[in-house]
């Protein structure tokens, strides 16, 4: 079978911890279109979504951290951090080791990755699935790519991972569905915290939407750092998704939300 749907989305903590004091003008359509793609999402029928997202400390640490990794269990738990600060109750996500191992196995074949049997999301992955699995019903295979601690795996690297979760997709039977998920500028856990580059964000959702290869990868660490700040490395798991789906893309909704800490953004891409 093939991929049948891809899309990236933002999972800042405010998202869903913050929410109430967000601007209604600005929350009530940013939560309209994740409910859009959580039916686009259900409606493709996906056997398992592989969601490729940036973990912050919560499993891997400096004395251990893979530059890509895939989570290889039955189940996994959720939030790891505080449910009333996140706003997310703690549950059980159904995995499926069994097609996770064939996948990993595939993706082994042109890039080097980790897997790990034991994983607690945080809100990389919990926000996205609070508003794209409320009901708990989606078979979730985690990926992570290094945008923590340097050095980073460059970003030709990040796009050889999303080609190689679409070969992937496309040996094993089932329905798969991919979800990048990150931010695009933001400053966490600094001084800056709430600051956004709007003009430089527009900019990348562009070269996404074109799915330009060589625009997508035109740019560098130190870049991304004066301009995006350090949460701007999360556009790794964007290009992973870019490279996975092959196609342009539509960019659903996009806005600054500085009570959200991040540029908050949700598209999808066509499977070419």
């Amino acid at each position: 079978m093939t991929l049948v749907f891809t899309g990236i989305c933002s999972h800042g903590p405010g998202i869903t911890g913050r929410a109430d004091l967000a601007p209604p003008d600005l929350r009530d359509p940013f939560f309209a279109a994740y409910g859009a793609m959580r039916d686009a999402l259900h409606a493709a029928r996906p056997d398992a979504v592989i969601i490729v997202a940036a973990e912050h400390f919560a499993n891997f640490f400096m004395n251990n951290m893979p530059s890509f990794a895939i989570g290889m269990a039955d189940g996994y738990e959720g939030p790891i951090e505080d449910p009333d600060w996140l706003k997310i109750p703690r549950r059980r996500v159904r995995g499926d080791a069994a097609l996770s191992q064939r996948i990993v196995a595939e993706v082994q074949q042109s890039v080097d990755v980790a897997y790990a049997e034991e994983w607690k999301f945080d809100h990389g992955i919990m926000v996205p699935l609070s508003f794209l699995d409320p009901d708990n019903r989606l078979t979730i295979i985690p990926a992570n790519i290094n945008c923590q601690g340097p050095p980073l795996a460059p970003l030709a690297r990040a796009y050889a991972f999303g080609e190689a979760l679409r070969r992937a997709a496309d040996k094993v039977p089932e329905r798969i569905a991919l979800i990048g998920t990150g931010g695009i500028s933001h400053w966490p856990a600094t001084p800056d915290s709430g600051r956004i580059n709007e003009e430089w964000d527009r900019e990348f959702l562009r070269r996404w939407s074109l799915n330009d290869k060589a625009q997508l990868l035109d740019y560098t660490d130190a870049q991304t750092y004066a301009d995006a700040g350090q949460g701007g490395f999360e556009i790794r798991t964007l290009i992973a998704a870019a490279a996975a789906a092959r196609g342009p893309g539509t960019v659903h909704f996009f806005a600054p939300i500085p009570i959200f800490s991040t540029g908050c953004f949700v598209a999808t891409a066509e499977i070419a």
